[in-house]
């Protein structure tokens, strides 16, 4: 199985912590050439750091903040204006806040869909034609399993990773014949800050303790546990890989069972 990256390149959204920094340091143990994206450039150095790299590799790091689609895309353009190509693109990003969808106020909508989706979208659009050139290319989309079941307590993450879904999809299809696949990993309960904060949120909304929450959500998974980061890396790094190149246009969910709908 050809799981080798050497000689391409990945740039990872949302890079400096969780999700996104196990994805870079997948990605640089398969070969790529990695580029750490995200807003806080002190973590995404101490990532940087830390991936893998041969004599052949080069990693660098972007800042940028993905709530400023427009001035990230600029960024990404100027990287590209050096006569660079970027064979990779993980779309992720911080989850929008918790809440009832009903409460919710529009601006926060449109702000999660900017974020979302309107990065991604211009990502793409900057991305796509040096991977159209190389024959070669991998965009993959850090969701949710609410994109295809709707979370409880979740209402804008429900909303707007649907809509990034379809849009995948959509790219999928337009992008397939020049050797380019989109697809979206779905992280179920996975060891990242951004699930402590649900489950303090949780926790503090229905007067009970964290461990308690935990044992639920436990509950509701058939493996019996969170998923490590790295375990979600792994499915990122294989659709990126040679070995994936007739998987497109799908939800690949990675919850260890949860999700109740194939």
């Amino acid at each position: 199985m050809n799981l080798s990256l050497t000689g391409k390149t990945a740039l990872v959204c949302g890079a400096s912590q969780g999700l996104g920094a196990a994805t870079a340091k997948e990605l640089a143990l398969n070969g790529a050439n990695v580029i750490v994206l995200a807003r806080n450039e002190e973590k995404l150095k101490t990532v940087l750091q830390s991936l893998d790299a041969s004599q052949q590799q080069q990693h660098t790091c972007l800042v940028a903040d993905s709530g400023q689609p427009y001035q990230l895309q600029h960024t990404v353009k100027q990287y590209l204006a050096g006569g660079n190509t970027i064979h990779i693109l993980v779309n992720n990003s911080g989850g929008p806040p918790s809440g009832p969808l009903i409460d919710t106020a529009a601006e926060e909508l449109e702000k999660s869909f900017r974020s979302l989706l309107i990065t991604a979208h211009l990502l793409a659009q900057a991305i796509v034609p040096g991977m159209k050139a190389a024959g070669f290319g991998r965009i993959v989309n850090v969701t949710s399993v609410s994109a295809k079941q709707p979370t409880a307590g979740l209402g804008i993450s429900n909303t707007v990773r649907a809509a990034v879904a379809n849009w995948a999809k959509t790219l999928a299809n337009e992008l397939g014949p020049c050797g380019i696949t989109v697809n979206n990993v779905l992280p179920g309960f996975t060891k990242t800050a951004r699930l402590d904060y649900l489950f303090g949120r949780q926790a503090q909304a229905n007067d009970t303790s964290v461990d308690e929450v935990l044992r639920k959500t436990l509950s509701t998974v058939p493996a019996g546990r969170l998923g490590e980061p790295e375990e979600f890396a792994a499915a990122v790094a294989f659709l990126c890989s040679p070995a994936a190149a007739f998987i497109n246009g799908i939800n690949l969910p990675v919850d260890g069972g949860r999700l109740g709908s194939l």
